[in-house]
This record gives structure tokens, C-alpha cells and sequence, in this order.
């Protein structure tokens, strides 16, 4: 566990009383396949560090379809970050894909240590960048790549996602049907 936090919270600003504070600020917390971690409509209170399994953030489009607009893996923050950080209802659903052990910090103690460490402001600056420039990065793939690029680009940046995600939720992040999915996974294998 300590390894995970280490990782999560690396930044030269943290000393090592630091990242045992913001361990023990986190509380273990399990989840079975399937289950939902933060409704749509709701505002998050809190966040999640994933220890062990994967989960992912999905909405409704206009037909009522799910449509999966993130996967979070091993190491990663589960998120809503305009929710939390906004403190508004939530757009999105999470919902562990697989059985998950996960370490949740509860709004109020982030505020709390947010405002009491200077390492802690100076990496959420730098995480907050980080992801930025991934949705960015995101958004210029589902125009400029295609289908096949993006799945390929999925699988090498996290390759566990074939292991537990059903097809349908990775197509739907992808931005293709079902059956157009199929056809480039057939066609990768040849």
C-alpha cells in the first residue's frame, strides 16, 4: 500500500512525513464487479486511489446509451474532478468494472492537507496539467485518428483493458459500434 501512495503522490516537495500523512488520510475502501461508486446527479464527496482492479466513468448519450468516456487502472485516480472540485452533480457514473480495492480521501480531509501542504498544491497543479493535456490529447485523436489507431493506442497505454472490459464499453470509448470493433480486432490478428 505505501507503494501505491509513493508513486501516486510523487513529487520532490513531499517529504516522507508528507506521504504518510496522505496515506493514512485515505480509507480502504472494496467494491464488487459492477458496482456504482458516484450516480450521475450527485455531487462527489470524495475520490478514489485504485489499488487493485479497474473501473470506469461512463454517461448517457441522447438514445440512452451508455458510452464510456473514461478507464481508470491500477495506481489511478477515480475521479470526477469538476464534481468534486466544483461541488456540483455529477455528468458521469463510476462503476467498478472488475472487483476493486480502493483508497478513498473524503473532500474535507483533501481540503484540508491541500491547504496545510505546499507539495500537495504543487502536485495537484501538475496532475491537474497532466490531465488536461490527456483530454486534449483525446480530443484530437477521435478526430485525426482513426478507429483502428485509437484501439491500438488504448491496448499500448493500457493493455489490462482487453482482459476485463467488455466490448461494448471499449467501443463506446472508442467511438465505434460493436461490430466495427470486431472487424478491427479481427483485422489486427491476421
Amino acid at each position: 500500500m505505501e507503494q501505491l501512495f509513493k508513486e501516486l503522490y510523487r513529487h520532490p516537495l513531499f517529504t516522507e512525513a508528507d506521504l504518510q500523512t496522505l496515506a493514512a488520510a485515505h480509507e480502504p475502501v472494496e467494491a464488487e464487479k459492477g458496482a456504482i461508486l458516484l450516480r450521475e446527479g450527485k455531487v462527489a464527496n470524495e475520490y478514489y486511489v485504485l489499488q487493485k482492479g479497474m473501473a470506469r466513468a461512463y454517461v448517457y448519450d441522447y438514445n440512452n446509451d451508455e458510452i464510456t468516456t473514461e478507464f481508470f487502472t491500477e495506481g489511478e485516480l477515480v475521479i470526477s474532478t469538476s464534481s468534486l472540485f466544483q461541488r456540483t452533480p455529477s455528468q458521469e457514473n463510476m462503476q467498478a468494472v472488475t472487483d476493486c480495492v480502493l483508497w478513498k480521501m473524503e473532500f474535507e480531509m483533501f481540503q484540508k492537507l491541500f491547504h496545510a501542504m505546499p507539495g500537495f498544491v504543487e502536485w495537484g497543479r501538475l496532475w491537474f496539467t497532466a490531465q488536461l493535456f490527456a483530454i486534449k490529447q483525446r480530443s484530437l485523436d477521435m478526430v485525426r485518428e482513426t478507429a483502428t489507431s485509437r484501439y491500438l493506442k488504448l491496448l499500448k497505454e493500457k493493455p489490462e483493458i482487453i482482459q476485463y472490459v467488455p466490448l461494448k464499453q471499449i467501443a463506446s470509448y472508442l467511438g465505434v459500434t460493436d461490430t466495427s470493433l470486431s472487424r478491427i480486432r479481427k483485422d489486427i490478428s491476421l
